[in-house]
């Protein structure tokens, strides 16, 4: 198996496809729709159930900031990962400061 890297300025994929895997997606991208066999994964047409966002995760970025002692033992102590729980609360921060849309 090969391991390729796609970069982009906001993100960065993993691709780890087979040569196999790799065939058969250029020739299924070469068919026109009608053709492909859909049978063992019928497509969906009712989406009324689904979920927006169930599966959106925002692109982290390593940032250094400076925050006093106390609150940085404060969050280690409350078990976990301490810095989610950090991004968490200033998640909950800024969402609760958006202007009403």
């Amino acid at each position: 198996m090969r391991y390729e890297w796609n970069q982009s300025k906001e993100k960065q994929v993993m691709n780890k496809r087979t040569k196999k895997q790799k065939t058969e997606i250029k020739k299924l991208a070469s068919m026109p729709d009608e053709e492909i066999d859909l049978s063992d994964i019928p497509e969906t047409t009712d989406w009324s159930k689904a979920i927006v966002g169930k599966y959106y995760r925002p692109v982290k970025k390593q940032v250094t900031i400076r925050m006093d002692a106390d609150m940085l033992k404060w969050f280690k102590t409350q078990g976990g990962k301490y810095q989610t729980h950090i991004n968490q609360v200033l998640r909950r921060y800024m969402e609760s400061n958006q202007p009403d849309k």
